[in-house]
């Protein structure tokens, strides 16, 4: 078997075995995730939320996606078919293709390589294109004006974004996400995670993350008051579903990003207590359950202060954080408390 699996269509087997698993596995994860934001929706507002599909509602996700299945698809008489198309499948396959570099475990990854970040940061800046594609090639100026608006927003806080990492990578001295994880492990459980050095911006990388996915207070592109639902207005079953499967799968990514660069990833909070892929899904739900409950209990804010606090607020801030944790790191202030790299991170 080890000699088979040496070979090139053996490894290749290895491969598509290991993303096939993962994608299912996500997959799976977003429809009980998806079953989740309704409950705690449902439990703000004090009603029940799904409770009839299969015991406690469980299955209620999977009978959304066989009606969208079995739904006919609508095109636009004036539409671009192919562009019409292909949009969709852009914004489903850019966030599957992100999880290629997502660590689940010390080792628990598919491709475990030392420019992790920039991989992400590049796969996320393309997901712009498939809102853009899908806004245009639908030939109807609501999406088109939704799609604007997305384009701008997500470009707005993706700087934002970018250089709260930047952060993470001084004080660590390199981009692979194992590294981020294992500088953490200082032997003081949670106190030694990133959340502490860099806590300023993990609320700010939160609030991003918020915008980055289009999820409220800033799912502006989607304001069905002002944009009929924005840029997928004229979708409907699969090509629809794409577009949402494809950002859920953005906001679990962001959770994910959350518990790996501050919240020391699959390390225990307590020390004594065993590490493990346990702590990375216990994070990431709860971080996922925190952006379930802003989008029940924050009001939807205007387009002209969510691009303020983008450019105004939110990018002075990174960027000085920047050059202050470049300064921290180079002069190694309280024994390296910023600069993991020189403790051997």
């Amino acid at each position: 078997m080890a000699e088979f699996l040496a070979t090139p269509f053996g490894t290749f087997l290895l491969i598509l075995g290991q993303c096939l698993l993962v994608t299912v596995c996500i997959l799976v994860a977003l429809a009980f995730l998806m079953y989740a934001d309704r409950k705690v929706w449902a439990a703000v507002q004090i009603r029940k939320g799904p409770n009839v599909v299969g015991p406690f509602g469980l299955l209620q996700s999977f009978a959304d996606f066989l009606k969208y299945i079995v739904k006919e698809i609508v095109v636009p008489a004036g539409a671009d078919k192919a562009v019409f198309f292909l949009a969709p499948m852009l914004s489903f396959i850019l966030p599957v293709i992100a999880w290629a570099v997502i660590p689940f475990n010390d080792g628990w990854v598919i491709s475990d390589i030392n420019v992790a970040i920039l991989y992400i940061m590049a796969v996320s800046s393309l997901e712009v294109y498939g809102v853009i594609m899908g806004g245009w090639a639908s030939n109807s100026k609501y999406p088109f004006l939704g799609s604007l608006r997305s384009a701008a927003q997500m470009i707005s806080y993706e700087v934002s974004l970018g250089l709260i990492i930047i952060g993470v990578i001084i004080s660590t001295g390199s981009m692979s996400f194992g590294d981020i994880v294992r500088a953490q492990d200082t032997g003081y459980g949670m106190l030694g995670w990133y959340w502490l050095p860099h806590f300023p911006m993990v609320i700010l990388f939160f609030i991003s993350a918020l915008a980055e996915t289009n999820r409220p207070p800033f799912d502006l592109p989607e304001a069905e008051s002002e944009l009929v639902a924005g840029y997928q207005v004229e979708y409907s079953s699969t090509p629809f579903l794409l577009f949402m499967i494809g950002e859920l799968m953005a906001v679990t990514l962001m959770c994910f990003l959350t518990s790996l660069l501050f919240f020391g990833g699959w390390l225990s909070p307590i020390p004594g207590l065993p590490d493990g892929v346990f702590w990375l899904a216990l994070k990431a739900a709860f971080f996922f359950f925190i952006f379930a409950m802003v989008k029940a209990i924050v009001p939807r804010y205007r387009y002209d202060q969510l691009m303020r606090i983008g450019w105004k607020v939110f990018l002075p801030l990174s960027i000085g954080w920047v050059v202050l944790i470049s300064f921290l790191a180079k002069f190694e202030v309280l024994g390296g408390f910023w600069a993991r790299w020189a403790m051997g991170g």
